[in-house]
């Protein structure tokens, strides 16, 4: 049997499965969930099941699998973060997805620098005083959250080391997914009944009205048909935008890695909108390096970002907008992209500013609504540089315009 504190770590985090899975189905864990623990399962049972045997055979062969490399080559395939703590809650061993979300973790520190978490550091106090299992939630902060159920046990193999009392594992079962499903379905359902409920009496009066006054009216008919026609397309435009603001949300948490470039990006989108800003009387320019822009992003989100943007300057700006490209060092977060939009519209009370980014928040919702505008597109802007990593900033006052700055952090080659 290996002797040393990292294989007994490594075949002790897989023999600890053997306690958390069953804690998990108790909690009515999704399937997802066993699946990703069912190879530690198997994996614990092997290396336990399989302790006498290796006793009483001869030393392994040259050639031979190394058990702990295997135990330790399976944990880091496990999709769901595992750390493995000692009696003063110092880590001994972490799977890959464990370092991922917690960049800090460091092998031999405690557990505290990377995880402050109160609640889970007294699920490990109360593991080591009695020996029961706790599920204890975590939630990750910033831009995307995470939601956890940090499942905590003792491990069924004793450390030598700390006379005979047992080591502790955390198995991090993602609830992020599901939370962010359950929030859409209800947002959706919410959204969709109120803002729905105008243009639904709209086309039912009209409809009333064309079976019976103006049945024989032809004019009538035609403008009423025409208003019926806006109606149902601002209806789609609403539904469009709440499914896609539904599906930003649900991989919120989940970083880009494609490198895209934003100066392309950009150029496209201002080709596109080049035929609205010709029809409102918009002139559209643009600044910026020959060279690329590259971020890490989804093409079709940040399209979707700079369109918003371009649009809600062509349609509530006044005469020009100004689009500029431009590369910064920041302090916190290294080589950062600025994309600003600039208008010369009336601007935006101070009051307005914070707001702007609320579903359904309108500085003026007469106007919104006879333009076309859902209230919804700064709220899938938000959204999306939320999962970008990025920011956005507005800039405005009465009479002189306004600016909206978003910022992406640069892929570095």
């Amino acid at each position: 049997m290996p002797t040393s504190p990292r294989q007994r770590a490594l075949i002790g985090a897989a023999a600890a499965s053997l306690v958390l899975v069953p804690v998990a189905l108790g909690s009515g864990a999704s399937t997802g969930a066993m699946l990703a623990a069912l190879p530690v399962s198997l994996l614990a049972a092997a290396l336990l099941g399989g302790r006498r045997v290796v006793a009483d055979s001869p030393a392994p062969q040259p050639g031979e699998p190394d058990r702990p490399a295997i135990a330790e080559a399976l944990l880091g395939t496990i999709p769901d973060p595992v750390i493995l703590v000692d009696r003063r809650a110092v880590v001994i061993e972490a799977n890959t997805a464990a370092r991922a979300l917690l960049p800090n973790l460091k092998l031999r520190h405690p557990l505290a620098f990377a995880l402050r978490d109160p609640d889970v550091l007294d699920g490990i106090e109360t593991v080591l005083h009695s020996g029961e299992t706790q599920r204890v939630p975590y939630e990750t902060r910033g831009p995307a959250e995470r939601a956890f159920e940090a499942l905590i046990g003792a491990l069924p193999m004793p450390d030598p080391r700390a006379g005979g009392q047992p080591n502790v594992v955390l198995f991090l079962r993602d609830l992020t997914s599901a939370r962010r499903l359950e929030t859409m379905r209800v947002d959706f359902v919410a959204n969709a009944s109120h803002e729905l409920r105008t243009p639904l009496a709209s086309l039912l009066g009209f409809i009333e009205t064309l079976q019976g006054p103006a049945r024989n009216d032809p004019a009538a008919r035609e403008r009423f048909l025409e208003i019926m026609r806006t109606q149902a397309q601002r209806m789609t435009r609403l539904i469009d935008d709440l499914l896609s603001l539904s599906r930003i949300e649900l991989r919120e948490h989940v970083a880009p890695t494609e490198t895209v470039d934003l100066a392309g990006i950009t150029r496209q989108m201002v080709d596109a909108q080049a035929p609205l800003a010709q029809e409102q009387g918009v002139a559209i320019t643009l600044k910026a390096e020959e060279a690329p822009f590259p971020v890490l992003g989804d093409r079709d989100e940040l399209l979707r970002v700079v369109e918003n943007l371009v649009e809600n300057g062509v349609k509530y700006g006044g005469r020009t907008v100004r689009l500029s490209l431009a590369r910064r060092s920041d302090p916190t977060r290294g080589s950062v992209v600025d994309l600003t939009v600039r208008d010369d519209g009336p601007g935006i009370a101070p009051e307005h500013l914070p707001r702007l980014t609320e579903r359904f928040y309108r500085v003026d919702a007469a106007s919104s609504r006879r333009k076309g505008g859902t209230g919804l597109g700064l709220a899938i802007v938000k959204h999306s540089l939320n999962r970008h990593r990025g920011r956005i900033a507005f800039e405005s006052e009465v009479g002189a315009g306004t600016t909206v700055t978003v910022t992406l952090p640069e892929a570095m080659p």
